[in-house]
């Protein structure tokens, strides 16, 4: 379990060296917001898992997009440090990409991985739920909360978690065997 949440990390950097890619000015944030509902809509219907793949990348990319190139590159720098284990430089890249752009649920969402794998529930959940207030949609930020409610073993919150990033994706990379699991836990059917 503990392998799946430092594989997190490594889905985002396609999404932000896309975010690198200039924005027309304008009504951006509109235009993201429709495209975000958009691709929500179609995650829902598609109809494989490769289409679901470049889906789930563009609104990766679009939670990212509204952050400076500067907090990007921190993003960007606290992912590969996150992935390499170096745990206390990812958590100070992501300070800092915080402090560039707190409204940026992507960079709530990677601090909270790094908390995380640093041992630190308390923080990971208090970042968790910042990333959902900003986009309750964010189902990376579901399955990260699922792992950390079966740690700390509800099992029955954690179904409900995985369940709620499954309604959103339900095409997500592996949550279907891990419903299954935290189904049997739930249920008191595993061992």
């Amino acid at each position: 379990m503990r392998a799946a949440l430092f594989a997190l990390p490594l889905l985002v950097l396609p999404a932000l060296a896309e975010a690198q890619a200039p924005r027309p000015p304008g009504r951006a944030e509109e235009n993201r917001r429709a495209e975000l509902d958009s691709l929500f809509e179609g995650l829902k219907a598609a109809p494989d898992d490769a289409a679901a793949a470049m889906m789930e990348a563009r609104i990766r990319a679009l939670w990212i997009e509204g952050a400076s190139p500067a907090a990007v590159l921190l993003l960007r720098r606290g992912v590969r440090n996150l992935a390499a284990r170096t745990h206390d430089e990812a958590l100070e890249d992501f300070d800092a990409a915080l402090i560039l752009a707190p409204q940026s649920a992507e960079a709530w969402h990677q601090r909270a991985q790094a908390h995380a794998a640093m041992g630190d529930a308390a923080a990971a959940a208090r970042d968790l739920q910042e990333t959902l207030r900003l986009e309750p949609r964010h189902f990376g930020a579901l399955v990260t909360l699922s792992m950390l409610q079966e740690q700390a073993g509800d099992a029955a919150a954690a179904l409900r978690s995985m369940e709620a990033a499954l309604a959103l994706h339900p095409r997500l990379r592996g949550g279907r065997e891990r419903l299954r699991e935290l189904r049997r836990k739930a249920e008191g059917d595993a061992t």
